[in-house]
């Protein structure tokens, strides 16, 4: 199951993100995918914002890992990504696993780096940049919370 959508503004994507967020709970998994540029991250400033996150949302390309608090909702966003890691191993080195199967909501950038070691259940994000500003973002469920969320998404 799967739902594309077009985007053609960088506020599109934005707001469908926010959108999407709406709809995210404790403990859900998000993979994000695409090409450099493509919006992985202004994405995520989207979801974040749906998810009442006030803080600046930057990338963590540097850092590996940014944490946003959401006090009013008690939640935790783990932003991770894995652009700059080259082997699993720098996965635990980050305490990878203690974030994501945490109750907070982790958000991965590059999760296609490492497939084999992430969870089986989550949201996949592909983002594909096809022009200027032209987005094609596809939402795949995978697993059985994730195929109930792709029910609930009507947009």
């Amino acid at each position: 199951m799967a739902i594309e959508k077009l985007t053609n503004k960088y506020e599109d994507t934005y707001r469908y993100a926010y959108n999407v967020a709406k709809y995210l709970k404790k403990s859900d998994i998000i993979f994000l995918t695409g090409d450099l540029g493509a919006g992985k991250t202004l994405f995520t400033q989207g979801l974040c914002k749906g998810l009442g996150v006030k803080e600046e949302i930057t990338s963590p390309t540097f850092n590996l890992l940014n944490i946003y608090q959401n006090t009013e909702q008690d939640l935790t966003v783990y932003h991770f990504d894995l652009y700059r890691l080259d082997k699993e191993e720098e996965l635990e080195d980050i305490g990878f696993n203690e974030y994501v199967y945490s109750d907070g909501i982790s958000i991965i950038e590059w999760a296609d780096k490492f497939p084999e070691y992430l969870p089986d259940e989550y949201l996949l994000i592909e983002i594909k940049k096809t022009g200027e500003n032209d987005r094609i973002i596809k939402l795949s469920f995978c697993g059985d919370r994730y195929k109930e969320l792709g029910k609930e998404i009507d947009f």
